[in-house]
Formats: structure tokens, sequence, C-alpha cells
């Protein structure tokens, strides 16, 4: 499975923030989260998360998440309202795993997170598809042009 690092889009990266469970690549309205193997993510590491997003991206930026499973990790399900309760600004999700763990935690996520959860087998796909939901959204909020 692919990581952030070993991919071209790479090149086009802000900023790395790393923590001692994982890593969050920031784009141009994009991040990608790749979570270290083992590791259990709570509200804690997500809160961290989210004040580097809005560090890097200011609170008003409409944001699309990757969720690069490309380790086995835990969440902490009693967290997941915490999370998408204090993230409006993530406008898309999505999910890339080859596992059936990596697709299992989706049923209980979908519970929270009242936006669909798009799913991906392939980062670049997953990139792709993200990039395309931003420029959409874009245009959609600058409205049509007189």
């Amino acid at each position: 499975m692919k990581r952030v690092k070993d991919i071209p889009f790479f090149k086009n990266i802000k900023e790395i923030r790393e923590y001692q469970f994982g890593a969050f690549y920031f784009f141009d309205g994009l991040v990608i989260a790749e979570i270290n193997a083992g590791a259990t993510f709570g509200w804690e590491m997500a809160k961290r998360a989210i004040e580097a997003a809005q560090d890097v991206f200011g609170k008003d930026m409409p944001i699309a998440y990757i969720s690069n499973r490309v380790n086995e990790y835990h969440v902490v399900p009693a967290d997941w309202a915490k999370f998408y309760a204090n993230r409006n600004q993530l406008n898309f999700y999505s999910v890339v795993g080859h596992t059936t763990g990596s697709f299992a935690s989706l049923v209980m996520e979908r519970m929270f997170f009242k936006k669909s959860i798009k799913q991906f087998t392939d980062l670049e796909e997953a990139i792709s598809w993200s990039l395309e939901q931003l420029k959409d959204h874009g245009e959609k909020t600058k409205g049509p042009k007189h």
C-alpha cells in the first residue's frame, strides 16, 4: 500500500505534523493522516490534529481528509462523536485501505459523520477525488459569474 511520501503528489506538501501516534500531511485544503501501527487513536490525539489543521488552514477553509490506513490501529469508538462534533470544517472524508479491518470501522464512523465517507484502495485515486470535491465546492460557493 502506498504511503504519502512515496507518491509524486508529495512534492505539493505544505507542512507535516508528526506525533507519537502518527503523521498528518497538509496540502492545499487536503489533510492525509497515517496513524502508526498499534496506536489507539482517541479524542486527545484527534484534537491535536484538528488544532494543527486550524493552524495550517485557518478556521474557515473547507477541508478534505484522507485516512490512509497503511497500518493497523485502533480507534476509541466513544470518541468518534466528539471528533465529528468538533470538526465542522471537514467537508470531504475518504478512507484508503486494503484490509477488512480498515473498512470495518467505517460502519461505526458513518453513524457519526453526517456526510458520506468515500472508500478507496488506492491513495492517488483518493487524492484525485478529494481535490475534485474541493474544486467543485469552491465553484459552488463562489456562485455564478456576472
